[in-house]
């Protein structure tokens, strides 16, 4: 199957261009730091012109990220996850599935994508976890894990660790839906980068992108039934509910 260079160009330069506004930094100040022209960093950041190798890992060092970041693009399977394993569900044969929860302290919905690098249509693949996060002042910042999925019959289970921080690992866990739907209900397990405690969040998962909505924050929260449950077996539990 032939790659799309140009299209790889594109996708690589908005990778550059989002997280270098995110971290507030000016074209000039990437040019300077890279020892490029201001033209040819705007030129990488159109997708007109090719990055080279070295010129890549330099704009990841300076934008303090993985590499990985930049060229995490994503080519289409060609063999159908969940083949070996006799899965039908449209989660098996997803490369970004779009993750949401609401942190209480905050009162807002935290949104992020996972993409799964699945061409070999195994039952462990890599995968990497981007939550984006907007501040008070309305720049979005991104927080960026590696890691892998591992499929199985009933379950999907995603292991990441934060790029800046190996100790923080996270587990999300979510049910392997037999058919298509608004999203599926999962628990996202680690610890806070806020306050340095363990925390497990009720989370929705979709394959396609779900507007922000009241309804959906209400979705996100623990009903009274799985509160008086908690209470009563003394552990945290989610379902597989869409209502």
């Amino acid at each position: 199957m032939a790659v799309d260079i140009s299209e790889i160009n594109k996708y690589v330069g908005e990778r550059i261009r989002t997280i270098r506004k995110g971290k507030k930094m000016s074209i000039q100040q990437l040019a300077d730091a890279i020892n490029k022209s201001k033209a040819c960093v705007s030129k990488y950041e159109k997708g007109e012109i090719t990055v080279d190798i070295p010129t890549l890992f330099e704009i990841a060092e300076v934008l303090e990220i993985l590499p990985e970041r930049l060229i995490d693009y994503q080519i289409k399977p060609k063999v159908e996850i969940g083949s070996a394993l006799g899965g039908t569900s449209s989660f098996f044969k997803a490369s970004k599935l779009y993750f949401y929860y609401c942190d209480g302290r905050f009162t807002n919905i935290k949104e992020g994508v996972i993409n799964i690098q699945n061409e070999n249509g195994g039952a462990v693949c890599p995968a990497n976890f981007i939550i984006n996060i907007k501040t008070e002042s309305g720049y979005t910042t991104e927080i960026f894990y590696t890691g892998t999925v591992t499929y199985s019959d009933m379950l999907i289970r995603f292991s990441f660790q934060n790029q800046y921080n190996a100790l923080e690992e996270d587990l999300l866990y979510i049910f392997n839906p037999l058919e298509y739907r608004d999203g599926t209900s999962g628990l996202l397990c680690g610890i806070s980068s806020t306050d340095l405690v363990p925390v497990a969040y009720k989370c929705i998962v979709s394959i396609n992108p779900i507007q922000e909505t009241d309804t959906l924050k209400e979705r996100l929260k623990f009903t009274k039934k799985e509160l008086s449950q908690i209470r009563k077996m003394n552990m945290l539990t989610v379902t597989n509910d869409f209502n």
